[in-house]
């Protein structure tokens, strides 16, 4: 099975939308597009969607002709091939394809050695639509309208048809990959998605990966309470199921990576929780939040977000997790189990906070244990709808860290023997050590 061409060469890529840079030649990677072309079905549910994830659902007879694109970014030199590939479902919150989990995740994606492509999916990304976060309150055009030189002949059917063109995709990778990969042949295949993506993500497992096991693994990144339509009706709480768990009844390995701020409104991911198991982890990161400073920057003040939002280890668990997730489907080595982030109440949704304001429970790291500031994934009072989704940062006094480690030394003592604590635990890797060390260091704090 071969459903692509290229690499395309006319014109100028259109690269998905992010703030993070990164140095693909200095890491020995190279970058490459190519389109895919196939008639893809949509799924039906026979019966409830079971808040267990166990769908029953099959293949619908009616077929819709796409063709997208996928960026390919891989090692030049095949004997730095991990064997794993990474494919990524772009986001389209914003209007047109975003790659967060690549802008997350890329270090540990060099440092390894794997390979990744990223899928324009979702239709709203190639043919425009209407955004879930529209900030210019109209319509996004598509690449196939803002670069029609290079994206003219693209054409996407609708959302419904998104899943059976996403597992094409992927059977194809894992199939014939010698057309899109060059020299790699992988011997693991994960899929990764955040945000929107890891909406659609979830409904993927409970419905299409069991029909057809094309992925050994999932990383499923900030995803809410709910699941994607499989009508490709739009992500909005009125047509999401409440409370979707995540079947565990397949092959695949599926480690679900949630934010703070994903526990509460409006994603109220708490709902959906479920135990881990022989195929779920669930890691809760305390002091994070959907986005943070190092995913969009400055891009938070365009926003509307005047404070100093959130600062916290956000990609630093996330590569952890990737790195976890990684070992444990081509070794078989569980990822640790973590515990989840307490809540003082259920209704209302109130997280448990000790005395600086910092969530107890959950995956914890240095600069949750040992604070110089509180990190939230809950925004100041006034913030509004911003204030889930960048959370905040704020020092704690000057009194209170003297009370806390009497000078420096103290602080930096204390920090290290964290940082030891959840390196050994898996929820921080070897490879941050310096940085995080030298980020303590700095800190100006006495």
């Amino acid at each position: 099975m071969n459903i692509f061409s290229g690499p395309v060469t006319t014109g100028t890529i259109s690269e998905p939308a992010g703030m993070v840079p990164f140095d693909l030649a200095g890491n020995g990677y190279i970058e490459e597009e190519y389109l895919a072309e196939g008639t893809a079905c949509g799924y039906d549910v026979a019966g409830e969607l079971a808040e267990d994830g166990e769908w029953t659902i099959t293949a619908a007879s009616d077929g819709a002709p796409y063709r997208t694109r996928i960026v390919v970014r891989r090692p030049l030199d095949p004997t730095r091939f991990s064997g794993v590939l990474l494919v990524e479902w772009f986001n389209v919150t914003g209007g047109f394809d975003a790659d967060p989990d690549w802008a997350y995740l890329h270090e540990e994606i060099f440092r390894a050695g794997h390979a990744y492509v990223g899928v324009s999916a979702q239709a709203i990304g190639v043919v425009g639509g209407t955004a879930v976060l529209d900030l210019a309150g109209l319509p996004t055009p598509g690449i196939a309208v803002t670069n029609p030189e290079r994206y003219g002949t693209l054409k996407h059917p609708g959302d419904r048809y998104s899943f059976d063109l996403f597992r094409q995709v992927g059977e194809a990778l894992r199939v014939a990959p010698a057309a899109v990969l060059g020299d790699l042949r992988p011997a693991a295949v994960l899929a990764i998605g955040e945000s929107q993506s890891a909406f659609y993500l979830t409904s993927y497992i409970n419905a299409v990966q069991p029909i057809s096991a094309v992925f050994d693994g999932f990383l499923v990144h900030s995803r809410g309470a709910g699941a994607a339509a499989l009508t490709g009706e739009p992500i909005n709480p009125v047509n999401d199921p409440d409370g979707v768990q995540i079947r565990t009844d397949g092959n695949a390995r599926v480690l679900v990576l949630v934010a703070e701020s994903d526990l509460l409104p409006p994603l109220s991911f708490s709902k959906a929780r479920q135990p881990d198991g022989d195929r779920l982890r669930l890691w809760e990161m305390a002091g994070t939040s959907h986005a943070d400073s190092y995913l969009i920057g400055d891009a938070a003040s365009l926003m509307g977000a005047n404070w100093r939002i959130n600062e916290g280890p956000h990609r630093f668990i996330a590569q952890a997790a990737l790195h976890a997730l990684v070992g444990w489907c081509t070794t078989g080595t569980p990822p640790p189990t973590a515990s989840r982030i307490d809540f003082v109440s259920k209704e209302p949704p109130l997280i448990a906070r000790d005395e600086a304001g910092i969530a107890r429970g959950g995956v914890r790291t240095p600069v949750v244990d040992v604070p110089v500031v509180t990190l939230s994934g809950e925004g100041p009072p006034g913030a509004g709808p911003l204030g889930w989704l960048v959370g905040s940062t704020t020092p704690l006094s000057a009194d209170d860290l003297r009370r806390r480690y009497g000078d420096s030394s103290g602080y930096e003592r204390a920090f290290t023997e964290s940082l030891d604590a959840a390196i050994s635990a898996g929820f921080v890797l070897e490879a941050h050590r310096a940085e995080l060390l030298a980020e303590a260091s700095d800190a100006p704090i006495f």
